[in-house]
């Protein structure tokens, strides 16, 4: 319950501390279940989930330099997050210093609402500040709202990429964008 015009009003983003790490891992499922399990859940989703979005998982990630956490709060609610690391490569994305975008989750009340692009745009600014001339993220190929969003960004598709679990791959789409000069240090 909001009791603004504009809910995400007095919304801040922040970069993520130790003690975000249980809400980061709970919202991690919460989105990731929204957007992948639309069939229902199965053990080979559930396993997934339970194994990769823990709270340890999320305490590890924020203890390395090559890892950034922003998330978006309001009144000491996490309502998204994006994570980026630093000089992760693969074969699609040719840039001297590269950075992914691996998750970029917002909880389903505030989407569309613009808090998505805050979250991305301070990415590209802290990847930027960090050196990096190129942000990259492989969106799942039937999550449509995530593609059009990200050509609206100005993200170029730069062909197919899989991901796997579980025995099993899912086709997502390499997307890319280079980071202006002048925000390079």
């Amino acid at each position: 319950m909001t009791d603004t015009a504009d809910p995400l009003a007095d919304c801040q983003i922040r970069p993520a501390g130790p003690a975000d790490a249980l809400c980061l891992g709970v919202l991690a499922m919460q989105v990731f279940l929204d957007t992948y399990a639309t069939d229902g859940i199965r053990p080979e989703i559930a396993r997934e989930v339970l194994g990769t979005y823990t709270p340890a998982t999320y305490e590890a990630l924020l203890a390395r330099p090559d890892v950034s956490i922003l998330v978006a709060e309001r009144r000491g609610h996490l309502l998204g997050f994006v994570q980026t690391t630093l000089g992760t490569g693969h074969a699609l994305v040719t840039a001297r210093a590269p950075a992914e975008v691996d998750r970029l989750y917002v909880q389903e009340p505030f989407t569309g609402r613009g808090l998505g692009r805050r979250l991305l745009h301070a990415a590209e600014a802290d990847a930027a500040d960090r050196g990096c001339d190129l942000v990259w993220l492989t969106p799942w190929v039937h999550n449509r709202r995530a593609l059009h969003f990200y050509a609206r960004e100005g993200y170029a598709d730069r062909g197919p990429t899989w991901f796997e679990f579980e025995g099993e791959r899912h086709e997502n789409r390499l997307l890319a964008l280079p980071l202006p000069r002048a925000a390079r240090r």
